[in-house]
């Protein structure tokens, strides 16, 4: 499955200007590319995913702004991106929960991973799960909303983009996404 071409009506996506961590097809790393490169070129690289539940046991729901490089306007089921040249998958993970939500001091809980390999995407996944009740600062530049939502919800909802999609159904198929006890 090809992503669909960008709807000319969306304003120009901001690409960051970003070294990114490549890996081959068995996540070893081989290089580092520049953001646009590993978009144009479909470069398997890394990603992580860190899923938001509150104690009630919902998630943290994101719209994407319109200058979002894919999937504009989509909802995302979980804070993260993709993994800078060097830089550590939990670090990378801890730098996107802050830089998105401002979530700070939080305990990642590491929840495995998982390839994402569609829509031209070339993806290994570190997933982490994180309990928060507290205040969200959305990040202006690439969170346009965030809201609440019991999975079964979250999961139904049509815009969700694949890759967190699958991040949250790795975590429900573990029996890792209710609130703690």
């Amino acid at each position: 499955m090809i992503e669909e071409p960008r709807d000319a009506r969306l304003p120009a996506p901001h690409v960051a200007r970003e070294r990114i961590q490549l890996v081959d097809a068995r996540n070893r790393p081989c290089g580092s590319a520049w953001r646009a490169e590993m978009r144009r070129f479909r470069f398997w690289h890394r990603a992580t995913y860190v899923v938001v539940v509150n104690a009630r046991g919902e998630l943290c729901v994101q719209r994407r702004t319109l200058t979002k490089e894919v999937f504009p306007g989509g909802l995302d089921l979980a804070a993260g991106g993709v993994v800078g040249a060097g830089e550590a998958v939990h670090l990378a993970a801890r730098r996107e929960l802050e830089e998105e939500l401002g979530i700070r001091g939080a305990t990642l809980v590491p929840a495995g991973g998982f390839v994402h390999a569609r829509g031209g995407n070339h993806i290994f996944g570190s997933l982490y799960r994180v309990e928060h009740d507290g205040p969200l600062t959305l990040q202006a530049e690439e969170v346009a909303e965030a809201f609440w939502l019991p999975p079964a919800e979250a999961l139904a909802l049509a815009e969700v983009t694949p890759d967190t999609r699958q991040a949250v159904e790795v975590l429900r198929d573990a029996g890792l996404l209710g609130a703690a006890s």
